[in-house]
């Protein structure tokens, strides 16, 4: 009987908690602008500086196009270069010790949405592992696993945004968010990582949003 009672109690469980991530997900989505708004977002313009190591700072433009288009530029000595991108058939970044950008083969762009969006179509599994905290701010913990890849989550009890998200070898910490158009977008963007030397702080003065872009942008 203990041990029928038992098998009862994990299965119901594991169902609070796999409905406890679906609604901290669609509650985010809800928050930050609602699936009908990032559905109908179609390309994104980021426009501020980064920050590299202590004091090496960059002016940089983010050009983003769904589905999957997307270049990074970089303001050096006055010049625009592009270090990274995608432009629907090949993905190219600069390869620094010969200080050129070349072509990747097994390079993998992102999809234009983020994981929340259609996460269960897109074949995760989403997991609750309880709150955390986050400096003096509660959060949710929220895993999703897609095949042997796991990211984990954090969204603000409060307020439901992300703040936090594990990769598995880059720690990104989302803040300073506003609103642009409908939309709730982070104008702060910190990344760390076991290397080290790939740690950055982004920090947004402007974003734009379903801007048409001319059709060369995304030419390397």
């Amino acid at each position: 009987m203990k041990k029928l009672l038992l098998v009862f109690v994990l299965i119901f469980s594991q169902l609070f908690f796999a409905q406890t991530a679906k609604e901290i997900i669609d509650k985010n989505i809800e928050m930050s602008g609602g699936l009908t708004n990032w559905k109908l977002l179609n390309s994104v313009l980021l426009q501020g500086k980064v920050i590299l190591g202590v004091k090496d700072e960059y002016p940089i433009k983010i050009y983003q196009q769904r589905p999957n288009l997307t270049k990074t530029i970089i303001t050096i000595s006055g010049k625009d270069t592009a270090i990274e991108g995608y432009d629907g058939a090949k993905g190219y970044a600069m390869n620094y010790a010969t200080n050129k950008l070349q072509v990747y083969a097994e390079y993998v762009p992102e999809s234009f949405d983020n994981d929340f969006i259609d996460w269960e179509s897109k074949g995760f599994e989403a997991k609750y592992l309880g709150k955390e905290k986050i400096g003096n701010i509660y959060c949710h913990k929220v895993e999703l696993t897609k095949n042997v890849n796991k990211n984990i989550y954090y969204f603000d009890t409060k307020t439901y945004m992300l703040l936090r998200e594990i990769k598995k070898d880059e720690t990104l910490d989302y803040s300073d968010y506003k609103k642009v158009g409908n939309l709730s977008m982070p104008f702060r963007i910190e990344s760390s990582s076991t290397k080290k030397d790939g740690d950055f702080v982004m920090l947004m003065n402007r974003i734009d949003i379903n801007k048409v872009f001319p059709s060369n942008t995304f030419k390397f």
